[in-house]
């Protein structure tokens, strides 16, 4: 194989069908666990960083993050109904196309996972001293000591983001030591995300406030702001693309799906379709009352998010005066604008609880892949030592905990939300690949699941992929090929030499049960 050593199919299959799981869900089912994963973050967090690349503009960038969801989506499905084992598209890819390129995914995924838990650490951040600490508690902690520095696109005067350090050290320390969340706790904070989402709707598409002249012009800066730019609707969809991360857990849930060639694509349709609508009608809520339009430059231009240039226009507004696209916690801002300020801390309150949820999962889904990873013999074994009385792997999670925290204090949400699009986006191309390519070298494969019309859906979510990650801002481009190439020196120097595969051992698929 001209890309490295292919790990074998049958062996990683092997665990799978030696676990037989019981098919309780059905379609309704499926569409509310795809709600529950992907409504969070984003919408709570990115909604300022959109409307700065694209103004009102910003309804139409969640369409098409949406389409292309939806497409990567079908091909997520069959492939991990075919291989439901832990790893995700590392190990899909070491699967079908070999040791090389499943290492570039597996290093990709840590843009994906430990940069994205950053970027929440981040939007956490702006909720808690924003609504608990001054609108509550009348506190304000001085900017050096909330935001990140100027230089690096935070604040003026700031120089580390301490809560999100802190949030960040918390959550690692829980999964060093094993707590695990219940299903009824993540119950609880999807319901509070979600009421919480529906009541900004309520409260302000019907406002007195809400008026179309706010979305005129409604594309400040076009369609296309143009390659690396990372403006204009294509732009701020190569942001937003953060906000519909999580769907892939549906597809994961297919082996425990009952007809799932009819019920998962209507899960993962029927959700994404719903949280796109959601979404949507946020962002007209949240432009149609207090305005979206962006700051621009002098050439006409809006000011790249987490810029220097951007954070010094904000620091010349009062906070009462704040625009939409200078807040840290945009939708409660939006509401305390049009007179619900209580409503408004609620809403920051229901962010501060939730958020912390989704730190969790990915700083885990992050430990997962460096675990098989280290199993795999491709990093150090040492890695996926297991901690004798916490039974958990501490050391790569601490790692990761440390990662997560450096991005969190000195990087604003959303270049670290473009850096997360970027690893995600080669990482949902490359699963598109995979699905194709398994379908010609292992066409009788046990296939729960296939994805239909895949001739046309696949090529549409490689082009898709690569149609936003071209949208991206140039700095976000620069730093996943920086870091591609730091990973591939690992790789020649390191991994080609210690894997399990070329020294001979064709290891189990799927690493041991660790508590979370």
């Amino acid at each position: 194989m001209i890309f490295g050593r292919v790990k074998s199919l049958e062996s990683i299959l092997a665990t799978a069908e030696r676990k037989s799981l019981h098919r309780t869900l059905g379609a309704f089912q499926l569409t509310l666990f795809g709600i529950g994963c992907v409504i969070g973050t984003g919408i709570f967090v990115l909604t300022a960083a959109g409307a700065q690349k694209a103004g009102p503009g910003l309804m139409l960038a969640f369409a098409i993050a949406g389409a292309i969801c939806i497409v990567a989506a079908l091909c997520y499905a069959e492939i991990a109904a075919m291989i439901p084992v832990a790893g995700s598209a590392y190990t899909y890819t070491y699967a079908s196309m070999g040791e090389l390129l499943a290492w570039t995914v597996g290093w990709a995924l840590v843009l994906e996972y430990a940069v994205a838990a950053s970027a929440v650490c981040v939007g956490w951040s702006g909720y808690i001293t924003g609504t608990f600490l001054d609108h509550t508690l009348g506190i304000q902690l001085p900017p050096w000591l909330a935001s990140a520095p100027l230089a690096l696109g935070g604040a003026p005067g700031g120089f580390i983001n301490l809560p999100a350090v802190l949030i960040a050290g918390a959550i690692t320390w829980l999964l060093m030591i094993g707590t695990t969340e219940s299903a009824r706790v993540n119950a609880v904070l999807v319901a509070i995300k979600v009421t919480a989402l529906t009541v900004f709707i309520f409260l302000t598409l019907p406002s007195d406030q809400f008026s179309a002249a706010k979305f005129n012009p409604f594309l400040p800066a076009g369609v296309f702001g143009g390659i690396g730019t990372g403006v204009g609707a294509v732009g701020a969809a190569a942001t937003i693309f953060f906000a519909y991360v999580g769907f892939d857990a549906v597809s994961t849930a297919a082996e425990e799906t009952k007809n799932p060639q009819r019920n998962v694509p209507i899960g993962l349709i029927g959700s994404l379709l719903f949280c796109t609508i959601f979404y949507i009608l946020v962002a007209a809520g949240a432009i149609g009352t207090v305005g979206g339009q962006p700051i621009m430059g002098p050439n006409g231009v809006p000011f790249p998010t987490g810029s220097e240039e951007l954070a010094r226009q904000c620091a010349t507004y009062a906070a009462d005066q704040l625009p939409l696209v200078c807040s840290n916690e945009a939708l409660a801002h939006v509401l305390r604008q049009i007179g619900w300020s209580k409503v408004g801390n609620m809403l920051g309150y229901a962010a501060g609880f939730a958020l912390p949820s989704v730190i969790l999962i990915l700083m885990y889904g992050q430990t997962r892949i460096f675990f098989v990873m280290a199993r795999d013999g491709l990093l150090p074994e040492r890695l996926s030592t297991v901690h004798p009385r916490w039974k958990t792997p501490h050391i790569v999670t601490m790692m990761t905990g440390v990662v997560v925290a450096i991005g969190a204090a000195f990087f604003p949400v959303g270049q670290l939300a473009d850096w997360a699009n970027a690893g995600t986006l080669y990482a949902f191309m490359m699963v598109a690949i995979c699905v194709m390519i398994l379908r010609r070298t292992n066409p009788n494969a046990p296939r729960s699941f296939r994805t239909p019309l895949l001739a046309i859906v696949g090529p549409l979510t490689i082009v898709g992929c690569i149609f936003l990650f071209v949208n991206l801002p140039y700095q976000a481009i620069i730093v996943f090929i920086g870091w591609a190439l730091i990973g591939l020196v690992t790789y020649f120097v390191y991994g080609k030499k210690a894997s399990y595969l070329g020294r001979g051992i064709d290891v189990d698929g799927e690493a041991p049960p660790v508590a979370h």
